[in-house]
């Protein structure tokens, strides 16, 4: 069996070279990744050569022209496989001009012995290459140890471990040049045999190494995914915080400006007072700094200490009424720091404040369709009206609501997110309504 190369082992291996050579030859034009296309060339340059002993009659004399120069172009595109997989550009940057070196040599070799065919012939080139084989050979073990000294990967140990099988059998194959083939054929095995069992024992441990780097690089490309996703949400905190610190001076302003006006008219009791509220309320803002959302329960206390500071700068005060719905868990809802008191702080000085009269604001929270929905609602002068006694424009926003909006839309990815306002004034009643829906989770 192993003396006929039309046996099925060694159809078997012919075979299996080749269909390796059409799958890693695919996969090239799927991702356009050298690393396969040399090692596609490997194996279909090897599988011409193992093919010349089955080849019929009149083909075989073209054998005597690409034999050898076939060999040199297979080793090349081996050297250019070894070249992409084990990164030698990077991690032996001296030693991979040599391997850059010995393609060149190996590509101009294979015309140069089909030259020594048509002017030599066969004999020449058979004592040509048993005088360059050596120097090969040596090169090849040289270049073994400085991989495997040098680049502390796995993939370095496998390369050679599949390398040396088959450059040690090609070897044992090359004896026929000392031995003569009447050593091997007497032993009954081909002297060729070594070759093909070191071309499949070396196809299937680069076979299941170009596996583990496929492997590595879907591991790489989730790794970077879920680097990606957390850069992402990193960015999103980032960018709440900054919305955050837009509308945060703005209230401050307005409270000091407020402490300053009771010292002005020498009220100390209010002055007093709204410090000490002022303070609690800055203490809660700076204690929640260190985070850009809070929960439902936290933002509704914090918005309490504002509207009682509120309610004593607003001549006559306002009522403030929060209607929260039982079925919702206010601890579990996440919500952006402060992002109701924009809409609360217009309400006041846009809509109550201009208004004679019982001031009122009333803040409904409900569990809506899966998502929870705050509405504001004033008995203030409209906004309809408030714009057209500020003369700002019906696109322009009031300072604040955008920058919560965005905040809002950034925490849920603008998913889900509704924010509506509109006046209600209607006959003698007036007033303006903000809704605000948002996810519960």
């Amino acid at each position: 069996m192993l003396l006929d190369f039309n046996s099925e082992i060694f159809s078997w291996i012919r075979g299996g070279l080749f269909v390796l050579f059409l799958y890693h030859f695919l996969i090239f034009f799927q991702n356009r990744s050298k690393l396969y296309l040399y090692y596609s060339l490997f194996l279909l340059a090897l599988t011409i050569y193992l093919l010349q002993h089955v080849v019929s009659e009149e083909i075989k004399p073209v054998y005597t022209y690409i034999n050898f120069s076939i060999q040199f172009l297979a080793y090349a595109a081996y050297i250019a496989f070894a070249r992409d997989l084990l990164d030698t550009r990077t991690h032996l940057i001296k030693w991979d001009k040599y391997f850059e070196l010995e393609i060149k040599v190996l590509v101009l070799l294979a015309p140069i012995f089909m030259l020594i065919q048509f002017f030599l012939g066969y004999e020449f080139q058979v004592k040509a290459f048993v005088a360059i084989a050596p120097f090969l050979t040596i090169f090849t073990f040289v270049s073994y140890y400085i991989i495997l000294t040098r680049i502390n990967d796995n993939f370095s140990f496998y390369f050679v471990a599949g390398s040396l099988i088959y450059v040690v059998l090609a070897n044992v194959s090359f004896f026929e040049t000392v031995l003569g083939t009447e050593f091997f054929i007497n032993k009954g095995v081909q002297p060729m045999f070594f070759v093909y069992l070191g071309a499949l024992l070396q196809s299937i441990i680069f076979s299941v190494l170009l596996g583990l780097i496929i492997k590595r690089i879907e591991q790489k490309s989730k790794n970077a995914e879920l680097r990606l996703a957390v850069k992402l949400k990193e960015m999103e905190e980032l960018k709440m915080t900054a919305l955050q610190s837009q509308m945060n001076p703005h209230f401050l302003f307005n409270s000091l400006n407020s402490i300053n006006n009771f010292i002005i008219k020498n009220d100390v009791e209010k002055a007093s007072d709204y410090i000490t509220k002022f303070s609690k309320l800055i203490r809660v803002i700076l204690n929640s700094s260190s985070s850009p959302t809070s929960s439902l329960t936290e933002e509704l206390n914090t918005l309490a200490l504002y509207v009682k500071l509120e309610q004593m700068r607003v001549n006559g005060g306002f009522d403030y009424i929060v209607t929260v719905d039982e079925k919702l868990q206010l601890d579990h809802i996440k919500v952006p720091t402060l992002f109701l008191q924009p809409f609360i702080e217009n309400a006041i000085w846009h809509g109550i404040m201009k208004k004679d009269g019982a001031k009122e604001i009333e803040l409904i929270i409900n569990e809506d369709q899966g998502n929870v929905l705050c509405v504001i609602r004033d008995n203030g002068i409209g906004i309809d009206k408030a714009r057209e006694l500020a003369q700002i424009s019906q696109k322009k926003r009031f300072f604040g609501t955008e920058t919560t909006e965005n905040r809002i839309r950034v925490l849920h990815q603008n998913k889900s997110v509704t924010i509506e306002t509109k006046d209600i004034s209607e006959g003698i009643k007036t007033g303006t309504q903000v809704s605000i829906s948002f996810p519960s989770t």
